[in-house]
């Protein structure tokens, strides 16, 4: 006969406890933080502002009933939708992550905590807007900064220590949990109430990665962020009624989180709550494509210049031999068909390819028309991927977080190019004087493909000065980017 669980309600668990205590008190002094989610911004909208040319997420996009308009509702940038604020979170958060562009953060577990921002963004403007309409004074664009860099921080430092993907759990789950938290203290939670919304966000179903691996490759992954943060914003809508919350969702035994989910181990944490993340944070600025590739795409660039130089083709190569750390092999090595271009964008040899045979690697060649070339598929064949220990052990280190990739074409007639190493990308804070201004370019070319040449420019006098930004109201800096 089994043990009889007690019914004493059990004190809270300090997981719980120590994120809301962050949201609530911690009080962002670091200037360094705040330019860093300032450029995390633009890039992040300018990101989604590149996914409204792809019909396959425009079809997911609008209100659940069409028509529905909501008054004082938020707006979804490079649209004319206005709508409640957890369909407008799954409306932005879908466009942020649909190319795969967005930042990422790269330990136990990565993820993407731009992704935060369609919670964040859809929350903030549906309340500056209902303040207006209430006769009151609506929120300040910098509000907007202190809660990503918050969500960034909670997403980020319990991915430091805490691998969700080999437990076969999707990283949206921190999404949940950091939109969560940051969205209830935007409406006003106290700490019980937030504390309760942490818990429902904990207690929820939390995703598969089954999008996300070979056979079952597809693009949910590219709404599952979407999806994630408007969870959050219901579940803190919901807190706010009053709703209570569990306790012990991580630590009940049997049925809780810890037990259920993460084979019996609770959290570990390698640092406090604070700026770190965002300060650290991964911009990708070259590539759209998974992170782990970022560097190989790089090296394989240069190699293309090499090829061209040389006067070889790649029909002249015998093979290459990919030298990469854990992570990427783990998710990215994938042999045999691609299927769609989320299965593409998620192979490392189909990232190196397309640079070797083109000298580029934008969003447009995952799809089928450029897939069909079949030199892509020959090349993926000659590929090989080798872990290098070193490169592995870099890419955890925290003073480093490296994302190694080396690359070495050897050629049908018996001769090697030197291998061509990559450590650090360009959206790495080891260069972020050299990212910026890429950074930068890149939002005015993604602004260049929704809006005409008048919105640009008025877009870009506004938002492009952090001084100026951070003095706007929320409301004002989302209408600057509306379809009209």
């Amino acid at each position: 006969m089994s043990a009889i669980i007690s019914n004493e309600r059990p004190p809270i668990d300090q997981v719980l406890i120590d994120i809301a205590d962050y949201v609530l008190n911690y009080k962002i002094e670091s200037e360094k933080a705040l330019k860093t989610a300032f450029y995390c911004f633009i890039d992040t909208l300018g990101c989604g502002f590149e996914a409204l040319t792809y019909p396959a997420c425009v079809k997911l996009l609008g209100p659940i009933i069409p028509g529905t308009i909501v008054p004082n509702g938020a707006k979804v940038p490079g649209t004319n939708f206005q709508l409640d604020p957890v369909q407008a979170a799954f409306n932005i958060g879908a466009i942020i992550r649909w190319l795969d562009f967005n930042d990422t953060w790269l330990a136990a577990e990565w993820g993407h905590p731009s992704d935060n921002l369609g919670g964040i963004l859809a929350t903030a403007d549906w309340l500056s807007r209902t303040r207006i309409a209430q006769g009151e004074q609506p929120l300040n664009a910098k509000i907007i900064l202190e809660a990503m860099i918050m969500a960034h921080e909670i997403q980020g430092v319990l991915a430091l220590e805490n691998s969700f993907n080999k437990v076969g759990l999707d990283h949206v789950l921190l999404v949940k949990v950091a939109s969560t938290a940051v969205v209830g203290k935007l409406l006003g939670l106290n700490k019980e109430e937030l504390i309760n919304a942490i818990s429902l966000a904990f207690v929820d179903g939390q995703s598969l990665r089954t999008y996300r691996h070979a056979p079952n490759t597809g693009s949910r992954k590219s709404w599952a962020a979407g999806d994630a943060t408007s969870r959050a914003v219901r579940l803190a809508l919901i807190a706010q009624t009053g709703e209570m919350g569990y306790p012990s969702v991580l630590t009940a035994p049997v049925w809780g989180f810890y037990d259920v989910s993460f084979k019996g181990q609770p959290f570990k944490f390698q640092r406090t709550y604070g700026t770190y993340v965002m300060e650290n944070i991964l911009f990708k600025i070259s590539f759209p494509a998974e992170f782990h590739a970022q560097t190989a795409a790089e090296a394989a660039m240069i190699l293309h210049k090499q090829l061209n130089e040389l006067s070889k083709t790649t029909d002249d190569i015998q093979e290459i031999i990919i030298r990469t750390h854990e992570a990427a092999i783990r998710i990215i090595d994938k042999k045999g068909p691609l299927h769609n271009p989320a299965d593409r964008d998620h192979c490392i040899q189909y990232m190196i390819a397309i640079p070797l045979l083109f000298g580029r690697l934008t969003a447009d060649d995952y799809e089928d028309v450029i897939a069909s070339d079949e030199r892509i598929d020959l090349l993926r064949g000659k590929m090989n991927c080798v872990e290098d220990p070193q490169f592995t052990k870099d890419y955890h280190d925290p003073e480093k977080r490296a994302i190694s990739n080396g690359l070495t074409i050897r050629f049908k007639d018996g001769t090697t190019l030197p291998e061509v190493v990559v450590e650090y990308p360009i959206g790495h804070p080891r260069r972020r004087e050299e990212g910026i201004p890429k950074l930068i370019e890149k939002y005015k070319k993604n602004l260049a493909r929704i809006f005409p040449e008048k919105q640009q420019t008025k877009i870009v006098g506004a938002t492009l000065n952090y001084d100026d930004f951070v003095k706007m109201d929320v409301n004002d800096v989302v209408d600057l980017m509306v379809k009209y």
